[in-house]
């Protein structure tokens, strides 16, 4: 059965998500390069190519939430808006309203 990002998010870290993420593409990759030839790992079957998008989606998540502690370190030291948009290779504005947003859907105070 496939597990959901949700599930998932429970049960990896950021690092331990990664890694099983890659582990799994690396396995995709050279089965696609190779084909099934003597030695060769076979294809990912449906369950682990699901188990590979559902771990693509854990670890957008937790670098995203990654990203907006940094940002709030950021402002904390002093940090400029535009000295984080820039950071971000972002306008001051486009870092300040994704922040904002983030916050809000996190029913935390900016």
């Amino acid at each position: 059965m496939t597990a959901s990002p949700d599930e998932l998010e429970r049960q990896h870290t950021l690092s331990t998500a990664t890694t099983r993420y890659d582990e799994l593409r690396m396995r995709d990759a050279l089965a696609a390069m190779a084909g099934e030839a003597a030695g060769n790992s076979p294809p990912l079957g449906k369950d682990e190519a699901l188990e590979m998008l559902a771990l693509s989606e854990v670890v957008i998540r937790k670098a995203g939430y990654g990203r907006q502690s940094m940002v709030r370190s950021a402002r904390g030291a002093g940090a400029s808006w535009t000295q984080i948009g820039t950071a971000l290779g972002s306008s001051k504005q486009a870092a300040w309203e994704s922040h904002s947003r983030w916050l809000e859907e996190q029913g935390l105070d900016s």
